[in-house]
């Protein structure tokens, strides 16, 4: 099966009050073409960094990322991915249709093309009846949506979202939980992190585990849980023995 996301031995260290904190400690996992992936792990592991380094966004200090088969930093494997940030920045004083259609221009999609995308798109995230609202206007789990619709506007192989539900009510994490599972049955390359681990072990077909930087677990949701009660009791536990082999 083909190899979509590679990470390789990346380290990444910051520099705090004159003390050195390694973000990233020799981590390397790979994700398959058609998987979706949760990303899980504590506060501070390290989660955020990582997917700014298989982002282009931030340079590691040792290792190599490839999404798609190209560097991670170039402008090639950039325009072909979708990516959804925890706090999607739109511009407010714009409708919900005129950020799509800016979206869909510095993508190049032909503009005989773009009404057509970004009506199927505004339909797909349930916005439509909202399109001509600013999105000054709009609740939090609608910016999560429209943040979800222009990262699908290229019509991504890969996406990555980092915690798509974080500060969602219920019925805002079951829209996105819903959308995230038709792009999986579309056969999307799904790449995300969350500290809901209920919707992980729901949506995910396997769980990367990392841990003070350093990848702690990785295999398939079911494997892994095996007889535990749940992804949350088997997360717990994997912390505790990582944490007593320090």
């Amino acid at each position: 099966m083909k190899t979509v996301i590679e990470a390789n031995g990346l380290c990444a260290t910051f520099q705090h009050k004159k003390q050195v904190h390694k973000a990233l400690d020799e981590v390397s996992f790979t994700v398959e073409a058609g998987k979706t992936v949760g990303f899980i792990g504590p506060n501070g592991a390290g989660k955020t960094t990582a997917l700014h380094v298989l982002l282009g966004f931030l340079s590691p200090d040792s290792g190599t990322a490839q999404l798609l088969g190209k560097d991670a930093s170039s402008a090639e494997s950039r325009s072909q991915i979708g990516y959804l940030s925890e706090h999607p920045e739109c511009y407010k004083y714009m409708t919900a249709r005129e950020y799509l259609e800016m979206t869909a221009k510095l993508f190049d999609i032909p503009k005989s093309e773009r009404k057509e995308r970004v009506d199927h798109l505004l339909n797909e995230v349930e916005l439509i009846a909202h399109a001509n609202k600013r999105i000054a206007t709009y609740s939090r789990g609608m910016l999560q949506r429209i943040g979800l619709a222009q990262a699908l506007i290229n019509d991504p192989d890969l996406l990555i979202l980092d915690e798509p539900t974080n500060g969602l009510d219920p019925l805002g994490r079951m829209k996105i939980r819903k959308l995230i599972e038709q792009l999986k049955a579309r056969g999307k390359t799904i790449f995300f992190s969350s500290h809901e681990l209920s919707e992980i072990e729901t949506v995910c077909d396997e769980i990367i585990m990392i841990a003070n930087g350093r990848i702690i677990r990785q295999g398939p949701v079911a494997e892994l849980v095996g007889d535990k009660p749940n992804l949350e009791h088997y997360f717990l536990e994997a912390l505790q023995q990582d944490a007593g082999q320090d």
